[in-house]
């Protein structure tokens, strides 16, 4: 059993654009890049990021990795789209860090994997905690709790960068709530995440004020308030950017 009792003081800016930072770190041979844009494979993970939100050269290697002009990305770490893009859907979410995280096993916990897919779908269908895909289980360790063989409870590693790591995933099936499946569950995961010398961290949609109060509860801290768009790309052609040495790559 272990504590976490402070921020750390280096690489926090990380969690500024965490989706690149993972992308381009611990998570690239994952990604799909072009220069100064990446993203996840469509069956890993909607996440999309810019390298800079602010520089139009990432906005255009984005369109360049969406495909054919007018076609629909996600795009995080931004609430604003250069003009020419139309914007589709905007959200707010939170994100939070383990300062006050008291960690520890949770021996009836299984290791979820790739044979689990079908009964994980199942149960974000029935809990709706945010996208899960087939291939989602490749970003990293996912713990479920079963009950007569159900899976009923999970909660599992998404965007991992360099230090941190993200908790994600956490669900309860309705008829098994309150009984503390999502404390115990994150507890583990975060233990795992802390054995490796990485700092767990979160996120969650901005209004859901639920997960955030048992989040704060367990010693997570508001760090910021997050913001995504769905978007589509120009119409017209857009030109490419280069990536540092003058090339591409995907």
């Amino acid at each position: 059993m272990s504590q976490r009792t402070a921020l750390p003081a280096s690489d926090v800016d990380l969690l500024d654009n965490p989706a690149w930072a993972a992308l381009t770190g611990p998570h690239a041979h994952l990604a799909e890049r072009v220069g100064r844009a990446a993203r996840y494979p469509v069956d890993v993970s909607p996440f999309t990021a810019l390298a800079d939100p602010a520089d139009p050269r990432a906005w255009q290697d984005l369109a360049a990795l969406a495909g054919p002009p007018g076609s629909t990305t996600p795009v995080t770490a931004t609430d604003t789209a250069p003009a020419g893009w139309e914007v589709l859907q905007s959200g707010r979410g939170t994100q939070l860090v383990a300062t006050d995280l008291r960690t520890e096993t949770a021996p009836e916990a299984v290791e979820l994997g790739p044979a689990d897919v079908p009964e994980i779908l199942d149960l974000i269908a029935r809990t709706q905690p945010g996208p899960f895909l087939p291939r989602t289980v490749a970003l990293g360790r996912y713990l479920g709790l079963r009950h007569g063989g159900r899976l009923v409870a999970m909660a599992g590693e998404r965007l991992r960068l360099p230090g941190w790591t993200e908790i994600s995933a956490v669900c309860t099936d309705p008829d098994h709530r309150g009984r503390g499946h999502a404390t115990r569950l994150v507890r583990a995961v975060a233990h795992g995440i802390e054995q490796r010398g990485d700092t767990p961290f979160l996120h969650t949609a901005a209004d859901n004020t639920r997960a955030i109060r048992l989040y704060e509860s367990l010693g997570f801290t508001l760090r910021r308030h997050t913001a995504f768009l769905l978007v589509r790309t120009p119409d017209g052609p857009t030109p490419a950017g280069p990536t540092p040495d003058g090339g591409r790559e995907r």
